[in-house]
């Protein structure tokens, strides 16, 4: 096997990007709460789904006003930087999309990568109402991650001190395993993995490798992360 067990596989990416926008609206529709909490991804399938979103297609059947966004990593780069995750958001929902802008939850660097993981956490903590995380009751209703071609997820990499963190809920990361090798902040596996879905978008030839090394059982960060129910979607190159 050479893809985690259960993932679906789809033609191309764009298909992956659709397939999880119905994924997402569906976990919207499990909670009756007046607030949800979706943790967002980088990278270009997750931007193509940020798009869908607020596309036509998708638009009134998301919850605008009851979800708030968080992110998964950011590097610390101006907001306004192309580098930075809350520029790519922000572009792909459109500057004029329907989320309040209270809930769109930036993760702040300004103050340097230690600081932003601190205040980061705080709010967090302060959005869950509580100091601990409670099993029982996930911080984040989805999710949404993916695969670098070293095994690498948000921000964790191997081999980096983040990747083992167990106890805090967001870290630094001075020193990134892949480039563009600029600091960065990111949420750990624990808070990751305290979610009701947690959903893995792959996409490209280039994720082969990873994926066969996670499935033959290799202790990669991505495979860490295990909230109650974990998918995976795959386009046709990476699933190989």
């Amino acid at each position: 096997m050479t893809r985690p067990a259960g993932a679906q596989v789809l033609p191309d990416a764009g298909a992956v990007a659709r397939e999880a926008a119905e994924r997402l609206i569906a976990a919207c529709g499990e909670t009756d709460r007046e607030r949800i909490a979706i943790c967002l991804s980088g990278g270009s399938t997750p931007r193509r789904l940020y798009a869908l979103l607020a596309g036509a297609d998708c638009a009134a059947r998301v919850p605008w006003g009851r979800i708030h966004w968080f992110f998964g990593d950011d590097r610390a780069v101006p907001w306004d930087d192309a580098q930075s995750n809350v520029r790519m958001v922000r572009e792909a929902f459109g500057h004029g999309s329907a989320i309040p802008p209270t809930h769109l939850h930036f993760i702040p660097s300004d103050e340097g990568i230690e600081a932003g993981a601190r205040a980061y956490a705080r709010t967090l903590l302060d959005f869950y109402g509580a100091e601990t995380l409670d099993p029982a009751r996930p911080l984040f209703d989805l999710v949404l991650l993916g695969l670098g071609e070293d095994g690498h997820t948000a921000s964790l990499f191997p081999g980096k001190p983040a990747s083992d963190e167990a106890a805090a809920l967001v870290a630094p990361v001075p020193e990134a395993g892949l480039a563009p090798f600029v600091p960065r902040i990111s949420l750990t596996v624990p808070a990751l993995a305290s979610a009701r879905h947690v959903l893995f978008l792959v996409t490209g030839e280039g994720k082969r490798a990873p994926l066969a090394r996670l499935a033959a059982g290799e202790d990669l960060p991505a495979g860490r992360v295990k909230g109650q129910r974990v998918a995976w979607l795959l386009d046709e190159a990476a699933a190989g």
